[in-house]
């Protein structure tokens, strides 16, 4: 039998103007922005659609690109659309635990605000780096980052697309080295921090304040966490994975893996992008994926689903 993946992107996917017609042409997508407002004390409408400086400041992004995916998932979860499991690639893992009934929206929308500004104040700007790997196997990365001070693979995405995380100077000599070792290209990435890497894991530990506060509640559908790349079947299971997943390596191939072999065919993206759609043509070509980032993407869903 058919069963559906709901799977949500992370940061870097953003731009201005995402999620704007759910805002403009729904009721459901409008009180999800609302809320946030509320929430958070500054309208966000004004910072996912005006032109700004702060969408792409990691305190604001994670609540910006988290509302976004949740309005967008309960626009498609009104049309009678409902998974059968969820994961999220980093900040995405958020919205997921929405999908699976773990976290209130309004604790998931919160949270990775706190989350984005634990995360801006842990590392000056400057001091820390990102690159992606392309065309080398994990184990030759692993080899490599392994051997080598502050510098951590980040996030398994898919075959052939690494990222590694830490002080920027070890960044830099990793990619000499894993050019050395057969990488076809290495890419420094536009970001204003070591996202998971050893230098957040005080950041996590703050994280854990934040999550004290948080009602949890047994997953309604299972989700694959970042940090394990398994299921969370346990409420108990949720807090300490969180905290974890700031600073250690997100598993998103392995996660993908495990819901295909747990019987998922069909992955809806839901969120700005398709990023997470390009790593699924590398994982497995063979499950079919949909895009949720547009109001009539909803329409081309449904026709599909429903043959």
């Amino acid at each position: 039998m058919s069963k559906i993946a709901f799977i949500f992107p992370g940061q870097g996917a953003q731009y201005i103007g995402m999620g704007k017609d759910f805002y403009e042409n729904t009721e459901i997508g409008k009180n999800t922005y609302d809320k946030a407002s509320q929430l958070l004390g500054f309208s966000m409408p004004e910072l996912c659609f005006q032109e700004n400086d702060r969408l792409d400041i990691t305190e604001y992004t994670q609540a910006a690109m988290v509302t976004t995916s949740i309005a967008m998932m309960k626009v498609l979860e009104d049309k009678g659309v409902k998974p059968d499991m969820a994961a999220g690639l980093s900040l995405g893992e958020y919205a997921a635990l929405v999908a699976a009934g773990v976290m209130s929206e309004e604790d998931a929308i919160a949270t990775v605000r706190q989350r984005g500004i634990l995360m801006q104040e842990a590392v000056p700007v400057g001091i820390g780096a990102m690159a992606a790997i392309l065309a080398l196997s994990a184990e030759e990365i692993d080899k490599v980052v392994n051997a080598m001070d502050d510098v951590w693979v980040a996030n398994y995405n898919c075959p052939g697309q690494i990222v590694i995380s830490g002080k920027k100077e070890a960044v830099e000599e990793a990619c000499v080295r894993l050019k050395e070792a057969g990488a076809k290209r290495t890419v420094m990435l536009n970001v204003s921090g070591p996202f998971h890497s050893g230098m957040l894991t005080e950041a996590g530990e703050k994280l854990g304040k934040v999550l004290e506060n948080v009602e949890i509640h047994t997953p309604a559908i299972p989700y694959v966490a970042n940090v394990t790349a398994d299921f969370v079947t346990e409420a108990d299971q949720v807090k300490p994975l969180l905290m974890k997943q700031v600073s250690s390596s997100v598993r998103w191939q392995q996660s993908v893996e495990a819901m295909i072999q747990a019987g998922a065919d069909t992955f809806i993206e839901i969120g700005p992008g398709k990023t997470l759609a390009g790593f699924m043509k590398k994982i497995n070509r063979d499950v079919k994926v949909l895009n949720i980032e547009k109001m009539e993407d909803i329409e081309k869903a449904l026709e599909v689903l429903q043959k």
